[in-house]
C-alpha cells in the first residue's frame, strides 16, 4: 500500500467512523405532560389513547423516542394547580392540557409550548387572544361556543314540548360555565322556559339536583360541558330515568347510553387524535402561535328513541329527520 493509499484509508475511515457511530445512537427522547381534566376511566383513557396512536402513526413509540406523563382530576379541579405545577417541574418539551386545566398550565409557564384539547370558547377565556392567531406558546383545538346552550334547550323544547323548568347541571367552578348560562338566559323568554343552574361534583349532588327538578311538573335537564357528566354518565342518566326527566347531554355515548338526546361534537376522542398532528408539528420546530385555534368540523344529533318511549315522548319527525344517529 502506498503512502497517498494509506492517507485516503485513513481519510474515508475518518468520515464513515462518525457516520456510522451516529446511526447506533439512541433517538432522543422527548417528554410529554398531560394534564387530563377526568378520571381514568374508560372515556379519559380513550382520549389519552388517541392522542398517543396518533402520535404513533406519526413516528413517535413510547418508549423509544417519547414518553408521557399523565395527570387525572376525575374532577377535582382544586388539584389542578397542584398537577399543572408538577409537570412543569418535569421540563417536558411540551403539555397537551384538556379543557379548563389549560390556563393551570399557563400560569405555570410561558415558555414550554401547551396544545389544549376540547377547550370551551378560548378567545373568551383568555386561553388564546385570537383562533386563527393565537401567539404565544399556546395553540388547540375547541369543541363549544357558548352560543351552543341556546340550540340545546331549543331542542330539548322541540322534543319534550310540555317542559318549563330545566335545571342547567354545571361544575361552578368551570371557567366557561357563567359563558353557557348567558347564552341559555338569551334564549329562555322566546321558549317559555326557566333555566336554574345547578352546581354538581359527585353523586350525591347529582341525586339532590335532579330530585330537586323532578319535584314539580315539566322538568328537563341540560348537562353542561365540564360537569363530572363524563364520569358519573351512568348516574345521571339513571336519575333522569327515575325520574321521568327528559335530559339534553353534549355528547354521543350519553344517548348509547341510555341518555335521551344529545348535540355536540361527532367524536369526542377525534380531537386528541388531531392533537397528535400539533404535537408533531411542534416538536419538529414550528411555533405554537403559528398554528390556529381548530373548531369541530361538525356537530352531530344522536336521539334515543327506547329513552323517549320509556319517557312516553313523541319525537317530532322534523326532530328525526335532522338527527345523525337513531337508537331504536
Amino acid at each position: 500500500m502506498t503512502r497517498r493509499e494509506f492517507i485516503t484509508l485513513l481519510g474515508g475511515a475518518a468520515v464513515a467512523w462518525p457516520l456510522s457511530a451516529r446511526a447506533q445512537q439512541p433517538e432522543r427522547m422527548r417528554r410529554i405532560g398531560v394534564l387530563i381534566a377526568i378520571s381514568a376511566d374508560d372515556q379519559g383513557k380513550a382520549r389519552v389513547a388517541a392522542l398517543v396512536q396518533g402520535l404513533r402513526e406519526l413516528g413517535w413509540v413510547e418508549g423509544r423516542n417519547i414518553r408521557f406523563d399523565v395527570r387525572w382530576l376525575g374532577g377535582d379541579s382544586g388539584r389542578a394547580r397542584d398537577y399543572a405545577a408538577e409537570l412543569v417541574r418535569l421540563s417536558p418539551d411540551l403539555l397537551v392540557a384538556n379543557g379548563p386545566t389549560v390556563l393551570d398550565l399557563q400560569r405555570e409557564t410561558n415558555t414550554i409550548p401547551i396544545v389544549f384539547v376540547q377547550v370551551p370558547a378560548p378567545v373568551e377565556l383568555g386561553v388564546v387572544p385570537s383562533l386563527a392567531r393565537p401567539g404565544g406558546m399556546t395553540t388547540g383545538f375547541t369543541h363549544f361556543e357558548f352560543a351552543i346552550a341556546g340550540k340545546w334547550l331549543e331542542l330539548l323544547k322541540e322534543i319534550s314540548p310540555s317542559i318549563r323548568r330545566v335545571g342547567f347541571l354545571v361544575l361552578p367552578e368551570h371557567p366557561a360555565t357563567p359563558g353557557f348560562l348567558r347564552s341559555a338566559g338569551s334564549v329562555t323568554s322566546a321558549l317559555g322556559l326557566e333555566v336554574i343552574p345547578m352546581g354538581i361534583h359527585d353523586v350525591p349532588e347529582i341525586e339532590r339536583a335532579v330530585s330537586a327538578i323532578a319535584r314539580e311538573p315539566n322538568g328537563a335537564l341540560v348537562i353542561a360541558p365540564g360537569t363530572p357528566g363524563g364520569s358519573y354518565r351512568k348516574s345521571i342518566i339513571g336519575a333522569a330515568a327515575r325520574h321521568s326527566l327528559p335530559a339534553m347531554y353534549c355528547y354521543g355515548y350519553h344517548v348509547r347510553d341510555g341518555g335521551l338526546i344529545s348535540y355536540g361534537p361527532d367524536d369526542e376522542t377525534a380531537q386528541f387524535s388531531r392533537a397528535a398532528a400539533y404535537v408533531d408539528r411542534i416538536l419538529k420546530g414550528e411555533k405554537p402561535a403559528d398554528l390556529p385555534v381548530q373548531a369541530p368540523t361538525r356537530y352531530e344529533l344522536v336521539i334515543n328513541l327506547k329513552t323517549a318511549k320509556a319517557l312516553g315522548l313523541d319525537v317530532p319527525t322534523t326532530v328525526l329527520a335532522r338527527a345523525d344517529e337513531v337508537i331504536e
